[in-house]
């Protein structure tokens, strides 16, 4: 049905009260400060349309610092920390202040990682996307076969209990064509090099995963009119295919069957709302007219919410009138109960859709706030020998948030975690080596102090990890960046209004 462009899961927190400045680049002894490290929390992993392994965020918290454990997701590609828009997402409250880093060791570590959702059952990687099969789809399934095989009693009922296999039959090749479908948004995403994370097929279609936006309006029209074409050559060769049968037979019926529901698949995809595709082209027109996609959104977004508002009205009263070739009811029955469950169901999913849209398109309005720049922590370098007690004096006594381990000529070797060292006791403190609490740095864990947007993410959840190592073009070291501060950031920035 409707693709879904997926965002990239972004996390959210607030720079430091120094983002962006930064006059000493070279590290050398004590000078080089960072802002206030924090309170690390348990982080949370959200689930598709979207979704991506996410980094263990910091958080902060009065006077301490890191614990131990920085277990790290590797499934599907996601940003650190947990996707905004997403309905598993739940915004914190950025902490107020920055505070010196860590002294009490009452902070908690962070909490089981949970493996990402997959979608469903994986029936196979066309075009070298997957594609699954959501356990809502075997409800539909049965309930397509039930009130088929009821059709087929009245049309061949000497089929007997045999009209059930065929139902089923119909039911399988219906959403194959709900396949084809999405197959098409899918390869015109690729044909405009836009990478699509899966289709998945669920309750009341398909939903084809395209992680990121089309780059001007006519490749938008064109990646969501695919869909409802295909639907329509599909309908007119499953009509041509039914002339060449007898009417009365099974392949007939069949035929005509899915004929008719192919037509309604693209009837009301180009509904001119989102999330369907009539509104991805109502949304592309809109920005070919203004040049601004996000008013297209708003636009095809609340068209979407009239039109879910429409269904959940207009569809049991049209059913119960005979408008769609049923009988006209003059009373309550459970035909008309369950007409109106469905639309409330549709008009839910609609308007749901309409609003996961507006967020989507807030979300990459946003994206370019992020930028690894601002967000860095100045660090402290330390020697691997260094006790962390002494590492510690040092970066409060700099106003540091980051602890980088260096070794003998100062070339970076690791990065003290911060939820590493909440675990470690005040009165042993003068006893561990700031080595034993440090994560070695990988080429991943590296990244450009240029870096902002859509790339920044990329890189990030490229390599999960809780703390990265900046650095400018020219090697040298420029801070540290937590993932939890990107988190806190995109949230900060998605509370102000577009």
């Amino acid at each position: 049905m409707a693709s879904a462009s997926s965002a990239p899961g972004q996390g959210a927190g607030g720079g430091s009260p120094e983002a962006g400045t930064h006059p000493d680049r070279a590290y050398a002894g004590d000078q080089h400060a960072a802002p206030a490290a924090g309170r690390p929390e348990a982080d949370r992993h959200a689930a598709p349309a979207a979704g991506r392994p996410a980094a263990d965020p910091l958080r902060k918290a009065p006077d301490h610092a890191p614990d131990a454990g920085d277990a790290q997701r590797r499934e599907q590609p996601a940003a650190p920390g947990p996707v905004p828009g997403h309905p598993n997402h739940r915004p914190e409250t950025p902490a107020h202040g920055d505070r010196p880093l860590a002294h009490s060791a009452d902070g908690k570590g962070p909490a089981p990682q949970r493996p990402e959702p997959r979608g469903g059952l994986l029936m196979g990687r066309p075009f070298g996307v997957p594609v699954y099969v959501a356990p809502s789809w075997f409800l539909v399934a049965a309930l397509i076969t039930w009130v088929f095989g009821g059709q087929l009693e009245r049309v061949l009922p000497e089929l007997g209990a045999a009209r059930y296999l065929v139902s089923l039959f119909f039911a399988v090749a219906f959403y194959a064509s709900v396949l084809v479908h999405e197959l098409a948004h899918t390869v015109a995403a690729l044909r405009f090099k836009l990478p699509v994370r899966r289709i998945q097929l669920q309750f009341f279609g398909g939903v084809s995963e395209i992680e990121k936006e089309a780059e001007t309006p006519g490749r938008e029209f064109v990646l969501a009119f695919v869909g409802p074409l295909l639907s329509l050559v599909l309908a007119g060769a499953f009509y041509a295919a039914a002339q060449t049968v007898e009417p009365g037979t099974v392949p007939g019926v069949l035929l005509a069957g899915l004929m008719i529901s192919n037509l309604i698949v693209a009837a009301f995809n180009l509904l001119p709302g989102l999330p369907l595709d009539g509104g991805r082209m109502l949304r592309a027109v809109v920005w070919k007219i203004t040049g601004k996609p996000m008013t297209g959104t708003v636009a095809a977004a609340w068209v979407g919410r009239a039109l879910a508002v429409s269904v959940l009205i207009g569809l049991p009263l049209l059913t119960q009138s005979g408008a769609l070739g049923t009988d006209a009811a003059d009373n309550v029955g459970m035909d008309t109960v369950l007409d109106a469950l469905l639309a409330a169901i549709l008009a839910a999913i609609i308007w749901t859709g309409a609003g996961n849209s507006l967020r989507m398109a807030r979300l990459r309005e946003h994206l370019p706030e992020l930028r690894a720049r601002a967000l860095t922590r100045r660090a402290v370098p330390v020697e691997t020998d260094t006790p962390l007690s002494e590492a510690l004096r040092r970066a409060n006594a700099a106003g540091a948030r980051a602890l980088v381990v260096v070794d003998a000529d100062g070339q970076p070797l690791s990065l003290v975690r911060e939820a590493a060292i909440v675990g470690v006791p005040e009165h042993r403190r003068p006893w561990v080596a700031v080595s034993g609490l440090a994560q070695d740095l990988t080429d991943g864990m590296r990244v450009s102090a240029e870096l902002s947007g859509e790339e920044l993410l990329d890189a990030l959840r490229a390599t999960p990890a809780t703390e990265y190592l900046v650095v400018e073009e020219t090697g040298e070291i420029y801070g540290v960046l937590s993932a939890a501060d990107v988190e806190r950031a995109f949230v900060k920035a998605m509370a102000r209004p577009s």
